[in-house]
Formats: structure tokens, C-alpha cells, sequence
């Protein structure tokens, strides 16, 4: 892949960038020595060390926000754990949530015990696909904007899932069989997931600054093809 990625913003203490699809942000337990990630492409393309701040899956693609010090990225994690940082995602899912919270529990971790989490949610545009599955004759898939109050371990996809409007392309928490008869359909697999703004304080110049980055084109031809058939 192009090891160049995609710099929105830049100064002596931060960066923002536009993460691609498929890549971690740090690396991990259990990669290879050799396993791309953000903090290590990052760090060889301005020639510093890179500190990550917060989450984002290695499937999701958008805004993600990193450091360029220890004490930057105490200062900025720490502005995230006092939910003064407002996160916006876009996503295609499973049927039309229309506009509502979800506040059930999901699981900290993998393996983990489960939390209080709260996403605020509104649908964008929905579609009528026509296909048939489990049931439903004629399958709607929406363009949601997501807004998460906090920051559990794949809560948007948790969140969604839970509530039967599994995010397409979702292949852990999801709804694999209606994600297989996409892929092979418009030959396009990956997690329709997108961080498309964030709104934080810079900790030096105190300054509220706001960064969006427009959803990906794959979202809105996904959509175009029911809408357009």
C-alpha cells in the first residue's frame, strides 16, 4: 500500500490525518515484525516518533488524530477521557434506524465485561434494495451519521448490531451473509465505517479546532446502485 498518508493538519505538537481502510493505527500483540501501521508509517514520513491518542479500528477509515510528544498525547488523551471531544462517523447499515440514542451495554474489550455507552443517531438517506433476506422482502440499507458520547472498544458496530441495523460490511460484530451477497454484487468488501469529523481543543493555543473529511465515494455508489436500479 502507499506508505504516504494523507496529512490534513500539521504543527509542532500534533497531526491529523486521513486514516485509510485495513490499517492499524499502533501496533499490537500477536503482529509481525513487519505489519504496517499507522504510528510507524507516520513516524517515517515526517522523520519523528508519533504517539497515538485515540481509537479508531484498523477498518474504519477517517479523521484520526495523533501526537508528536508524550506529553501532547497525556495532555490530548486525556481531553477525550473528559468527553470534551466530539466525534462525528458516517455509515451504511442494515435497514432505517431513523433518529434516536442507543444506551445499551456493550463489551469493554473482546473478552471484556460489558459498559455504559451512549451513540446518538440520525439517518441521512435510505434506499429500498429490493433483495430479499431473512424475511424482509425488500430490504432497505440507510446512511447514518453516528455520534458517540463514549469510546468503548467497536461501539458504533456493537451499538448498531445490537439493534439489528448491522453496519455493512461489518465482519465481526455484523450480518456476514448479507455482507458476502454485497461484496459479490457490487464487488467492493470493506467496513462501510467512516470518521468524518473532529472537534477538539488544541492544548497549547487553546484554540477549538474542527477537522471533517468527506465520506468515502464507495458509500454513496453503494447506495446509487439500488437507488438508480
Amino acid at each position: 500500500m502507499n506508505t504516504t498518508l494523507p496529512i490534513l493538519y500539521q504543527d509542532e505538537h500534533l497531526v491529523v490525518i486521513n486514516k485509510p481502510i485495513n490499517l492499524p493505527v499502533h501496533k499490537s500483540k500477536g503482529m509481525a515484525n513487519d505489519a504496517p501501521y499507522v504510528t510507524k508509517y507516520l513516524g517515517q514520513q515526517l522523520d519523528c516518533s508519533v504517539y497515538n491518542v485515540h481509537r479508531l479500528d484498523a477498518k474504519t477509515s477517517g479523521i484520526l488524530l495523533l501526537a508528536l510528544s508524550p506529553e501532547m498525547a497525556t495532555e490530548l488523551t486525556e481531553q477525550f477521557a473528559r468527553r470534551e471531544v466530539s466525534k462525528v462517523y458516517h455509515a451504511l447499515v442494515k435497514g432505517n434506524p431513523g433518529e434516536g440514542t442507543f444506551d445499551s451495554k456493550v463489551k469493554k474489550a473482546k473478552q471484556g465485561n460489558k459498559a455504559a455507552a451512549e451513540t446518538a443517531y440520525h439517518t441521512l438517506r435510505t434506499v429500498h434494495t429490493g433483495l430479499e433476506h431473512k424475511g424482509e422482502a425488500d430490504l432497505a440499507i440507510s446512511l447514518v451519521e453516528l455520534k458517540p458520547t463514549t469510546g468503548r472498544w467497536h461501539q458504533l458496530r456493537q451499538h448498531c448490531a445490537y439493534n439489528r441495523y448491522d453496519i455493512i460490511g461489518d465482519a465481526e460484530h455484523g450480518d456476514f451473509p448479507l455482507n458476502r451477497l454485497l461484496a459479490e454484487m457490487i464487488g467492493e468488501k470493506r467496513l462501510y465505517l467512516h470518521a468524518c469529523a473532529l472537534t477538539f481543543d488544541h492544548p497549547i493555543t487553546k484554540e477549538r479546532l474542527t477537522f471533517q473529511e468527506p465520506t468515502p465515494v464507495e458509500f454513496a455508489a453503494l447506495l446509487d446502485r439500488f437507488e438508480v436500479g
